[in-house]
């Protein structure tokens, strides 16, 4: 049984930056595409970024692209979204998933494993 456990969120200035990390046990952690999503206060869950399996290949959503990083460490079987320049509109609960397939996704209904989420609180 895979399981998820994002960690790293808080509260922060606008403009400032946060690095989420997300730490995978159970399964094989290189078999997966890991994704970040996160979901404000009456908004659907939104995706955000993706990255596969070897770490060359990334997605990320036009709302972050430029601002944010996703990378991945399989010897640590973390995944990482470093997120800068942010804005107050990022203000949500993140969550990390996991999609066992070898092409990125950005459907959240492809991804089968997923954390119980990260707060990131912006301030203005």
């Amino acid at each position: 049984q895979v399981q998820l456990v994002e960690s790293g969120g808080g509260l922060v200035q606008a403009g400032g930056s946060l690095r989420l990390a997300c730490a995978r046990s159970g399964g094989t952690f290189s078999r997966y595409v890991m994704g970040w999503f996160r979901q404000a206060p009456g908004k659907e869950r939104e995706f955000i970024a993706a990255i596969n399996w070897s770490g060359d290949t990334t997605s990320y959503s036009d709302s972050v692209k430029g601002r944010f990083t996703i990378s991945r460490d399989n010897v640590k079987n973390t995944v990482y979204l470093e997120m800068n320049s942010l804005k107050p509109e990022d203000a949500a609960v993140y969550y990390c998933a996991a999609a066992q397939t070898p092409v990125i996704f950005t459907s959240e209904r492809l991804y089968k494993y997923w954390g119980q989420g990260t707060q990131v609180t912006v301030s203005s």
